[in-house]
Formats: C-alpha cells, structure tokens, sequence
C-alpha cells in the first residue's frame, strides 16, 4: 500500500467523529420510559385476557431490542451508501402497501397490518414513513433544481419538479388513506413538503412552496370527510372547541371524553404512578398503551409532566436540526430535517390529538406507544440521525 494511500485513509477517519450523545441519550431515556408506562397503561388488558401482567411490556421490550439492534447496525454502515439504496427500498415499501389493500387483516374497518408466514404483523404504512424520506434525501441532492449553485429559470422548472415530487408522494399517501389511515398520510405528506421547502435555498422557491400548501389545504379537508368516522371525529373536535363540552359524550365523543376526565383529574403534579383511573378498560380497545398512552401519562404525572414531554421533542427537533446543519453535504442535511421532522411531528399530533387540540387520530407516539413496527422503524430512523452526526463537519468535534 502507498503512502498516498494511507495518508488518505488516516485523512479520511479523522472526518469521523462520535455520535450526537444527546439525541443518544435522549432515545434511550424515551425508550425506557416508554415501556414502563406501556407496562403501567397495559397491566389490566393484559391481567384480564392474557399471560399475565407483563404480557405487552415483554413484547415491546423484544420490538427495542429488535430495533436497537437494527438502529446500531445502521449507525455503522455510511448513511451514503443507505441512499444508494433509496429506490428499491421505496418500490418495496409501495409492493406491500399495495398488498395490504388486499391480503390485510380487516381490523375496525381498516386495512393496515398484515403476516408474512411465521413473522410477526407488520404494518407497511409505519415503513413509508422512512423509506420516503431516504428517497427524498437521494433524490433532491442529485435533482439541478435543487442545487443552489446552478442557476436555472426558477418559475418552469419549480411546477415540473413540483410535479414530479408530488408524484412520488401522492402514490405513497393515496395508498396509506385508502388503508384507511389518514393521520399518518398526513404525516408522511407535511415531513416530505417540509424537506421540499428547505430543499433550495431561493425566495421564489419559498413563495411557491407557501402558495403549493395554501391551495392544498381544500384537499386535505376533502379527504378528512370522505370516512364517515372522521366526519363524526372533526364534529366532535368543532363542538368541544365552540361549546366547551363534549357532544354524545356515550357515542361518538366517548374517547375523547374519557381522555379529558383522565387529564382533569390528573391535575398539575397528576395522581402518581400506577394511579390511573382510564386505563382500567375506559380507553376503547387497547388504546390505553397505544394512541392514547399520553392521556394515561398526563392522568398520572400530570400537567407538569405533559409539558416536559412536549419540551423534550422539540429539544430533540432543534438538536436534530443542528445534526443536519452540521451534515457534509445536501443529502444528509435533508435526511437529518426529514427524520427530525417526521418523529417530533408523529409526537405532536399524538399529544395534540390528546388534549382535544385537534381531532383524534390513530397515530403512535414514537417510543411511548406500544407496537412493533412504530418502535422498530423508529429506532431505525434514529439509527441513521446518529450516522450522520458521526461525519459532523463541526471542528469542535473532532
């Protein structure tokens, strides 16, 4: 080996720094808290219809160390060479949720999850999340119109390029909302515009980008009514903002009613953990540890311990945007944006939906809720936020 050579590679591993020990630590900490208050929302389904008291907690233990494992393996292998692989990892994502319009289990009137032999369920809509956001990253560095340094005409290639990103995304949406599954849709939808949005750095774009959202917002109010159930859940939301109250709180105002009796009675400092009242079979179904866990959270630990969590995901947001101002290159400062934005955003909805901010809808807190897909292709996603901050172009890293 030459001299020249090895005087690269020593050149090349000094780029490589540590990874980002907050986002680090705060993951773990998340992670840990999460199964404990799955363990605490979960005790009495699982007393009451299964093995016994730990019955969700083991599964959700087995989902971390799962996704653990996966989100180490990740962090190790380059981020650029994940990218190269963006394509096929999207056109497989579409596959199975195409597949599971068909061969998925109907569970209350919605298609979402589905078994591949011995495997355990899987729901494809909680992969799209990532594989859209790795496409995107890939796809956006390499496009010239996203290159600030080339200078195009901005008016006809933005509705070309707008047309092309919006085909990519709508395939990915419409497939999840027929699922149905609108809130994660939603989610997938506002994460890709936000990484089109910093895409380029030129005021026309961002005026554009403004104007795109402004006349797509008849279409997402469009689709919010097409169910029947969402009509019934966006009724629910107006009158409780209009009147204060709860209409048909023993109908379809039922859970969120039950959510705001837990929150009431938890009051600022909560009634302490193991205390909650809703999650004894109130919650429908097993949204106790599910969708509504953060209900379950503020009935115990109260107002103050809300507040807390709301701080620490929009900490983890700004810490992930520092990750991804720090990137080597374009690619991995939209990756960074977008699965910083997808998780605090999945986490804001959760919360908001919680509290009666806006209506209800079925999407997971990351690394609060149980479930198995959610949790792996979280700590994934994670994965690859620590990968990029190990190439942190910040020279007080080194």
């Amino acid at each position: 080996m030459s001299r020249d050579i090895k005087h690269r590679k020593k050149k090349g591993n000094k780029n490589k720094y540590t990874p980002d020990k907050v986002i680090l630590v705060f993951t773990i900490l998340m992670a840990i808290f999460g199964a404990i208050m799955i363990f605490d929302a979960s005790v009495f389904k699982a007393s009451a219809e299964f093995s016994g008291p730990f019955h969700f907690l083991k599964s959700q233990i087995l989902w971390l160390i799962l996704g653990g494992g996966m989100g180490i393996f990740i962090y190790f292998w380059d981020y650029r060479k994940i990218l190269k692989l963006s394509l096929p990892i999207l056109i497989i994502v579409i596959i199975l949720l195409a597949l599971v319009l068909v061969l998925g289990e109907d569970i209350n009137g919605a298609k979402r999850w589905f078994q591949i032999g011995p495997l355990p369920q899987i729901q494809p809509g909680e992969f799209a999340k990532l594989a859209i956001i790795l496409y995107l990253a890939s796809w956006m560095s390499k496009t010239s119109y996203f290159k600030d340094e080339v200078k195009v005409e901005l008016k006809g290639n933005f509705l070309k390029t707008l047309a092309s990103f919006g085909a990519i995304v709508g395939i990915i949406v419409v497939l999840i909302a027929l699922e149905p599954d609108l809130g994660t849709a939603a989610t997938i939808a506002a994460t890709a515009f936000a990484m089109f949005f910093v895409a380029k750095n030129h005021s026309d774009h961002t005026k554009y980008s403004i104007v795109t959202v402004i006349l797509g917002i008849p279409l997402v109010l469009i689709a919010a009514l097409l169910e029947t159930y969402r009509t019934k859940r966006i009724k629910t939301y107006i009158h409780l903002l209009i009147n204060g109250e709860i209409a048909d709180p023993r109908g379809t105002g039922y859970q969120m009613h039950q959510i705001l009796i837990g929150i009431g009675s938890g009051g600022f400092f909560g009634k302490g953990f193991g205390q909650s009242r809703q999650r004894f079979g109130y919650l429908v179904e097993n949204t106790a540890f599910t969708d509504s866990i953060y209900a379950v959270i503020l009935e115990e630990l109260g107002f103050l311990g809300g507040i807390i969590l709301v701080l620490a995901w929009i900490f983890f947001f700004l810490r992930g945007l520092k990750i991804a101002s720090e990137a080597p290159d374009k690619a991995g400062r939209l990756l960074a944006i977008g699965i910083s934005t997808w998780l605090t955003l999945q986490a804001i909805i959760n919360m908001a939906a919680n509290v009666g901010l806006i209506p209800l809808t079925g999407i997971p807190a990351p690394l609060l809720s149980y479930g198995g897909s959610s949790t792996i292709i979280t700590l994934i996603g994670i994965g690859i936020l620590l990968n990029i901050s190990k190439y942190s172009t910040n020279e007080n890293r080194r």
